[in-house]
Protein backbone atom coordinates (compact mmCIF):
# COMPACT_ATOMS: atom_id res chain seq x y z
CA UNK A 1 0.00 0.00 0.00
CA UNK A 2 1.38 3.23 -0.92
CA UNK A 3 0.42 5.51 2.12
CA UNK A 4 2.82 7.63 4.17
CA UNK A 5 1.75 6.52 7.81
CA UNK A 6 1.89 10.55 9.21
CA UNK A 7 -0.61 11.74 12.02
CA UNK A 8 0.44 14.25 14.99
CA UNK A 9 -2.98 15.70 15.48
CA UNK A 10 -6.10 16.13 14.68
CA UNK A 11 -6.17 19.04 12.60
CA UNK A 12 -3.89 18.56 9.53
CA UNK A 13 -4.73 18.22 6.03
CA UNK A 14 -6.29 14.72 5.43
CA UNK A 15 -4.63 13.41 2.70
CA UNK A 16 -5.43 9.19 3.50
CA UNK A 17 -8.27 7.27 5.20
CA UNK A 18 -9.40 3.98 5.98
CA UNK A 19 -13.22 3.42 5.51
CA UNK A 20 -15.36 0.33 5.61
CA UNK A 21 -19.14 -0.38 3.51
CA UNK A 22 -21.55 -1.16 5.72
CA UNK A 23 -22.37 -4.63 6.14
CA UNK A 24 -25.29 -6.27 4.17
CA UNK A 25 -27.00 -7.22 7.15
CA UNK A 26 -30.75 -5.36 7.90
CA UNK A 27 -31.11 -4.73 11.48
CA UNK A 28 -35.01 -4.99 10.99
CA UNK A 29 -36.82 -3.92 14.22
CA UNK A 30 -36.14 -1.78 17.51
CA UNK A 31 -36.16 -5.21 19.63
CA UNK A 32 -33.28 -6.82 17.24
CA UNK A 33 -31.11 -3.02 17.42
CA UNK A 34 -31.78 -2.92 21.25
CA UNK A 35 -30.19 -6.18 21.17
CA UNK A 36 -27.32 -5.28 19.41
CA UNK A 37 -27.48 -2.13 21.14
CA UNK A 38 -27.96 0.22 18.22
CA UNK A 39 -30.20 2.82 18.29
CA UNK A 40 -32.59 2.30 15.46
CA UNK A 41 -33.48 -0.91 13.37
CA UNK A 42 -31.78 0.44 9.87
CA UNK A 43 -31.81 -0.20 6.50
CA UNK A 44 -28.51 -1.37 4.98
CA UNK A 45 -29.48 -0.35 1.39
CA UNK A 46 -30.07 3.24 3.00
CA UNK A 47 -26.77 2.86 5.10
CA UNK A 48 -24.98 2.33 1.86
CA UNK A 49 -26.15 5.94 0.25
CA UNK A 50 -24.84 7.41 2.88
CA UNK A 51 -21.55 6.04 3.01
CA UNK A 52 -21.28 6.56 -0.55
CA UNK A 53 -22.20 10.24 -0.03
CA UNK A 54 -19.50 10.56 2.89
CA UNK A 55 -16.88 9.32 0.95
CA UNK A 56 -17.66 11.05 -2.16
CA UNK A 57 -17.87 14.00 0.27
CA UNK A 58 -14.02 13.74 1.20
CA UNK A 59 -12.63 12.56 -2.32
CA UNK A 60 -13.89 16.14 -3.41
CA UNK A 61 -12.06 17.45 -1.12
CA UNK A 62 -8.76 15.47 -2.46
CA UNK A 63 -8.71 12.87 0.25
CA UNK A 64 -7.79 9.04 -0.73
CA UNK A 65 -10.08 6.84 0.64
CA UNK A 66 -9.19 3.49 1.00
CA UNK A 67 -11.89 1.17 1.61
CA UNK A 68 -10.09 -1.61 3.40
CA UNK A 69 -12.60 -4.51 2.98
CA UNK A 70 -11.61 -4.78 -1.37
CA UNK A 71 -8.72 -5.94 -0.30
CA UNK A 72 -9.94 -8.59 2.01
CA UNK A 73 -9.80 -12.84 0.21
CA UNK A 74 -12.95 -13.82 -0.99
CA UNK A 75 -13.36 -16.07 2.24
CA UNK A 76 -12.98 -13.49 4.73
CA UNK A 77 -15.33 -11.35 2.96
CA UNK A 78 -17.82 -14.12 3.24
CA UNK A 79 -18.20 -13.39 6.90
CA UNK A 80 -16.69 -9.70 7.01
CA UNK A 81 -20.15 -8.82 5.19
CA UNK A 82 -22.24 -9.68 7.97
CA UNK A 83 -20.68 -7.62 10.57
CA UNK A 84 -23.00 -5.09 11.43
CA UNK A 85 -20.07 -3.06 13.19
CA UNK A 86 -18.09 -3.00 10.41
CA UNK A 87 -18.51 0.24 9.51
CA UNK A 88 -16.95 1.99 12.48
CA UNK A 89 -13.40 1.42 11.65
CA UNK A 90 -11.94 4.22 13.87
CA UNK A 91 -11.48 1.66 16.75
CA UNK A 92 -9.29 -0.41 14.80
CA UNK A 93 -6.20 1.12 15.14
CA UNK A 94 -4.63 4.66 15.27
CA UNK A 95 -2.01 6.24 13.84
CA UNK A 96 0.95 7.94 16.65
CA UNK A 97 3.12 9.98 14.73
CA UNK A 98 4.31 7.18 11.98
CA UNK A 99 3.33 4.59 13.26
CA UNK A 100 0.00 2.47 13.13
CA UNK A 101 -0.64 0.35 16.54
CA UNK A 102 -3.46 -1.96 16.61
CA UNK A 103 -6.23 -1.99 19.17
CA UNK A 104 -8.17 -4.36 20.93
CA UNK A 105 -11.92 -5.15 20.70
CA UNK A 106 -14.00 -3.85 23.69
CA UNK A 107 -16.79 -6.37 23.17
CA UNK A 108 -16.16 -10.18 21.50
CA UNK A 109 -18.95 -8.93 18.56
CA UNK A 110 -15.98 -7.06 17.11
CA UNK A 111 -12.87 -9.11 17.46
CA UNK A 112 -13.24 -10.50 13.81
CA UNK A 113 -13.17 -7.16 12.44
CA UNK A 114 -9.69 -6.59 14.19
CA UNK A 115 -8.63 -9.39 13.30
CA UNK A 116 -8.96 -9.18 9.40
CA UNK A 117 -8.39 -6.17 9.42
CA UNK A 118 -4.41 -6.15 11.28
CA UNK A 119 -3.61 -9.09 8.96
CA UNK A 120 -3.93 -7.51 6.27
CA UNK A 121 -2.66 -4.01 7.87
CA UNK A 122 0.80 -6.34 8.61
CA UNK A 123 0.56 -6.98 4.62
CA UNK A 124 0.54 -3.67 3.61
CA UNK A 125 3.44 -2.11 6.45
CA UNK A 126 6.40 -3.36 7.83
CA UNK A 127 7.27 -4.25 11.06
CA UNK A 128 8.37 -0.76 12.22
CA UNK A 129 5.09 1.16 10.81
CA UNK A 130 2.85 -1.60 11.99
CA UNK A 131 3.99 -3.91 15.19
CA UNK A 132 1.03 -6.37 15.22
CA UNK A 133 1.93 -7.81 17.97
CA UNK A 134 2.03 -4.87 20.66
CA UNK A 135 -1.40 -5.30 21.49
CA UNK A 136 -1.26 -8.77 22.24
CA UNK A 137 -1.30 -7.77 26.16
CA UNK A 138 -3.93 -5.20 25.83
CA UNK A 139 -7.68 -6.45 26.91
CA UNK A 140 -9.63 -3.11 25.52
CA UNK A 141 -8.56 -0.72 23.68
CA UNK A 142 -10.74 0.92 20.87
CA UNK A 143 -9.39 4.23 19.48
CA UNK A 144 -12.82 6.04 19.36
CA UNK A 145 -11.16 6.54 22.80
CA UNK A 146 -8.20 8.56 21.43
CA UNK A 147 -7.30 11.97 20.88
CA UNK A 148 -3.85 12.90 19.40
CA UNK A 149 -3.80 16.56 20.63
CA UNK A 150 -0.32 17.72 19.57
CA UNK A 151 3.56 16.18 18.93
CA UNK A 152 3.21 15.84 22.72
CA UNK A 153 0.12 14.79 24.19
CA UNK A 154 -2.36 11.95 23.66
CA UNK A 155 -5.59 11.95 25.41
CA UNK A 156 -7.77 8.63 25.96
CA UNK A 157 -10.57 7.74 27.61
CA UNK A 158 -10.88 4.70 29.39
CA UNK A 159 -14.10 3.47 30.33
CA UNK A 160 -16.94 1.12 28.48
CA UNK A 161 -14.68 -0.07 26.17
CA UNK A 162 -11.05 0.50 26.99
CA UNK A 163 -9.40 -0.40 30.14
CA UNK A 164 -6.87 1.66 31.91
CA UNK A 165 -4.45 -1.75 31.93
CA UNK A 166 -4.40 -1.65 28.29
CA UNK A 167 -3.44 2.10 28.18
CA UNK A 168 -0.22 1.18 31.13
CA UNK A 169 0.28 -2.01 28.69
CA UNK A 170 0.42 0.12 25.53
CA UNK A 171 2.02 3.05 26.92
CA UNK A 172 5.64 2.59 26.01
CA UNK A 173 4.70 1.89 21.98
CA UNK A 174 2.63 5.81 22.55
CA UNK A 175 6.45 7.02 23.80
CA UNK A 176 8.24 5.29 21.52
CA UNK A 177 5.81 6.64 18.97
CA UNK A 178 6.86 10.20 19.87
CA UNK A 179 4.57 11.11 22.20
CA UNK A 180 6.07 12.37 25.98
CA UNK A 181 2.68 12.44 27.89
CA UNK A 182 -0.67 10.43 27.92
CA UNK A 183 -3.93 12.10 29.44
CA UNK A 184 -6.50 9.33 30.60
CA UNK A 185 -9.76 10.55 31.31
CA UNK A 186 -12.53 7.62 32.94
CA UNK A 187 -15.82 8.73 31.57
CA UNK A 188 -19.46 7.20 32.85
CA UNK A 189 -19.86 4.37 31.96
CA UNK A 190 -23.08 4.17 29.54
CA UNK A 191 -23.83 4.22 25.89
CA UNK A 192 -23.85 7.92 25.10
CA UNK A 193 -20.12 7.93 26.49
CA UNK A 194 -19.14 4.94 25.04
CA UNK A 195 -15.83 6.59 23.87
CA UNK A 196 -14.37 9.89 24.06
CA UNK A 197 -15.08 11.53 20.38
CA UNK A 198 -18.87 11.08 21.90
CA UNK A 199 -18.10 14.03 24.37
CA UNK A 200 -15.53 16.21 22.78
CA UNK A 201 -13.46 16.81 19.64
CA UNK A 202 -10.33 18.64 18.36
CA UNK A 203 -11.97 21.32 16.75
CA UNK A 204 -9.03 23.57 15.68
CA UNK A 205 -5.34 23.73 15.95
CA UNK A 206 -5.88 24.74 19.26
CA UNK A 207 -9.57 24.57 20.45
CA UNK A 208 -11.47 21.99 22.05
CA UNK A 209 -14.99 21.31 21.87
CA UNK A 210 -16.38 19.31 24.91
CA UNK A 211 -19.87 18.59 26.69
CA UNK A 212 -19.91 20.69 29.87
CA UNK A 213 -19.95 18.14 32.02
CA UNK A 214 -16.71 17.07 31.63
CA UNK A 215 -14.73 20.38 33.37
CA UNK A 216 -15.75 17.55 36.28
CA UNK A 217 -13.42 14.99 35.68
CA UNK A 218 -9.92 14.62 36.59
CA UNK A 219 -7.02 13.65 33.99
CA UNK A 220 -4.44 10.85 35.27
CA UNK A 221 -1.12 12.45 33.52
CA UNK A 222 1.45 9.89 32.24
CA UNK A 223 4.52 10.56 31.09
CA UNK A 224 8.04 8.38 31.13
CA UNK A 225 9.05 10.14 35.09
CA UNK A 226 6.24 9.98 37.21
CA UNK A 227 2.05 10.38 37.33
CA UNK A 228 -0.22 13.03 38.73
CA UNK A 229 -3.48 14.34 38.25
CA UNK A 230 -5.27 17.38 36.59
CA UNK A 231 -8.49 18.99 36.06
CA UNK A 232 -9.15 18.44 32.48
CA UNK A 233 -9.31 21.80 31.57
CA UNK A 234 -5.70 22.83 33.02
CA UNK A 235 -4.36 19.53 31.06
CA UNK A 236 -5.95 20.91 28.18
CA UNK A 237 -4.86 24.69 28.82
CA UNK A 238 -1.41 23.14 29.86
CA UNK A 239 -1.09 21.61 26.06
CA UNK A 240 -2.13 24.90 24.28
CA UNK A 241 -5.97 24.38 24.25
CA UNK A 242 -8.71 26.36 24.86
CA UNK A 243 -11.92 24.28 25.57
CA UNK A 244 -15.10 25.52 24.68
CA UNK A 245 -18.03 23.92 27.00
CA UNK A 246 -20.69 22.92 24.25
CA UNK A 247 -24.37 23.86 25.45
CA UNK A 248 -25.86 20.29 27.60
CA UNK A 249 -27.77 18.06 25.07
CA UNK A 250 -29.80 14.93 26.47
CA UNK A 251 -27.79 11.72 27.24
CA UNK A 252 -28.88 10.55 24.22
CA UNK A 253 -26.69 8.55 21.84
CA UNK A 254 -28.31 10.62 18.94
CA UNK A 255 -27.26 13.66 19.97
CA UNK A 256 -23.90 12.82 20.94
CA UNK A 257 -23.24 11.63 17.75
CA UNK A 258 -24.68 14.38 15.44
CA UNK A 259 -23.11 17.00 17.72
CA UNK A 260 -19.55 15.88 18.54
CA UNK A 261 -18.36 12.83 16.18
CA UNK A 262 -16.95 15.52 13.45
CA UNK A 263 -14.11 14.74 11.30
CA UNK A 264 -11.81 17.36 10.82
CA UNK A 265 -9.93 17.85 7.07
CA UNK A 266 -7.78 19.96 7.26
CA UNK A 267 -7.61 23.43 9.83
CA UNK A 268 -10.47 25.42 8.27
CA UNK A 269 -12.48 22.43 7.52
CA UNK A 270 -14.91 20.00 9.32
CA UNK A 271 -17.13 17.15 7.85
CA UNK A 272 -20.18 17.38 9.92
CA UNK A 273 -23.32 15.39 10.06
CA UNK A 274 -26.63 17.36 8.82
CA UNK A 275 -28.01 16.49 11.88
CA UNK A 276 -25.46 18.74 13.96
CA UNK A 277 -27.02 21.70 16.29
CA UNK A 278 -24.89 24.44 14.04
CA UNK A 279 -25.49 26.15 17.26
CA UNK A 280 -22.32 23.88 19.07
CA UNK A 281 -20.32 26.01 16.38
CA UNK A 282 -21.24 29.51 17.25
CA UNK A 283 -19.90 29.83 20.65
CA UNK A 284 -16.54 31.04 19.74
CA UNK A 285 -15.17 33.14 16.93
CA UNK A 286 -13.34 30.89 15.39
CA UNK A 287 -15.90 28.15 14.84
CA UNK A 288 -17.74 30.84 12.61
CA UNK A 289 -15.32 30.84 10.37
CA UNK A 290 -14.96 27.26 9.78
CA UNK A 291 -15.92 25.84 6.43
CA UNK A 292 -18.59 23.02 7.43
CA UNK A 293 -19.22 20.36 4.92
CA UNK A 294 -22.78 18.68 5.69
CA UNK A 295 -23.48 15.28 4.45
CA UNK A 296 -26.44 12.48 5.49
CA UNK A 297 -25.37 9.85 7.95
CA UNK A 298 -28.31 9.58 9.52
CA UNK A 299 -29.03 6.01 8.60
CA UNK A 300 -25.43 4.90 9.81
CA UNK A 301 -26.15 7.22 13.13
CA UNK A 302 -28.53 4.54 14.11
CA UNK A 303 -25.68 2.22 14.84
CA UNK A 304 -24.38 4.33 17.46
CA UNK A 305 -21.82 5.79 16.01
CA UNK A 306 -20.59 9.00 13.32
CA UNK A 307 -18.24 10.30 11.07
CA UNK A 308 -15.58 10.20 12.81
CA UNK A 309 -15.78 6.92 14.46
CA UNK A 310 -16.52 5.21 10.35
CA UNK A 311 -13.05 7.28 9.35
CA UNK A 312 -9.59 6.15 10.03
CA UNK A 313 -6.77 8.88 9.38
CA UNK A 314 -3.79 7.32 7.61
CA UNK A 315 -2.20 10.60 6.77
CA UNK A 316 -2.20 14.32 7.63
CA UNK A 317 0.02 16.81 6.59
CA UNK A 318 0.77 20.52 7.82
Amino acid sequence: MDVHLNCWNETDELKCVVVCGPSEIEVPDQQTADDVQWEKPVSQNKARENHHIMVSAMEQEGVKVIDYSDYLSTKDKMLHLQLINRVFVRDLGCVFGNELLPGEAGTSMRRPEYVMSHILFNKWFDSSSFPIEANNSANALEYGDVLILNKDAVFINTGLRTSMESIQKMKEQIFKAGFSEIGVIDLPRRGDTMHLDMNGNVVGKNLFLAKSYMRFFPVQVINDRREHYEMMEQFLNRHGFEVIWSPDVKPDVRDTVANINFLNLNPETLLISSKVNKKIFSHHPELKKKKLIEVDVAELEKGGGGIRCMTLPFERRS
